[in-house]
């Protein structure tokens, strides 16, 4: 089977670093979902309006030329112990493809046609998408087991951020990018407090360190 994107993802992500590790954590998030010109048919989203939350199958297009393995390191288990890959959500797969749940929040015309809005996307600006599918509610099973990602995802960090830093950023990309920095983008093996940690995000380089629980920002510069 031969594959091509059908739209493009713009979201606040210009590296992988810091994005979060499972789409809907940081429902603050929004994005954008850019067709393709041969997809730019209105008639190609009739009646998705209807739905509140959709699937996107993607690419994990920042992977480079690293092969896949039969068994991988999950960095939800500290990096320490192996699963197959098949049981975990490894970027490096056979065939390197993403799934995210997102929630449709608008359908927007434009001068390059329709452009979805979506929140709580976990896609790196630039991702190509292949398929999009509606989500509906047999979707759901809330009696599954959850594996290695437990009951559900916390957020585990306390964010101190200085007034004077979150001033620095547009008011409507605030709420966002705590939610990204509670989400702890640090690899779980590394608890450094020393350590000065960078994430890329909405066009701005956030600073921080963790010491006990606690993610102190210490500079945002603009990129």
């Amino acid at each position: 089977m031969d594959i091509s994107p059908i739209a493009h993802i713009k979201s606040d992500f210009r590296e992988k670093f810091g994005i979060p590790r499972q789409s809907g954590v940081v429902a603050e998030l929004q994005s954008l979902v850019i067709f393709e010109p041969e997809c730019r048919n209105i008639d190609c989203l009739r009646g998705i309006e209807e739905y509140d939350y959709l699937w996107l199958i993607w690419e994990f297009s920042a992977n480079g030329s690293r092969e896949w393995s039969p068994t991988v390191r999950p960095p939800r288990l500290g990096g320490n112990v192996r699963r197959g890959v098949f049981a975990t959500r490894s970027p490096y797969r056979p065939n390197p493809l993403g799934l995210s749940s997102v929630k449709l929040e608008a359908v927007k015309e434009t001068e390059n046609g329709p452009v979805l809005l979506i929140s709580g996307a976990d896609l790196m600006d630039g991702t190509p998408i292949y398929d999009i599918k509606p989500y509906i509610s047999l979707d759901l099973h809330p009696d599954a087991r959850y594996g290695l990602s437990g009951p559900r995802w916390e957020r585990l960090l306390e964010v101190n951020f200085p007034p004077s830093l979150l001033d620095r950023l547009p008011p409507e990309k605030r709420s966002a990018c705590i939610g990204v920095l509670q989400q702890d983008p640090r690899p779980a093996y590394q608890h450094d407090p020393g350590r000065v940690y960078g994430v890329s995000f909405a066009g701005f380089d956030i600073r921080f360190r963790v010491e006990d629980g606690v993610l102190y920002v210490e500079d945002v510069v603009g990129l």
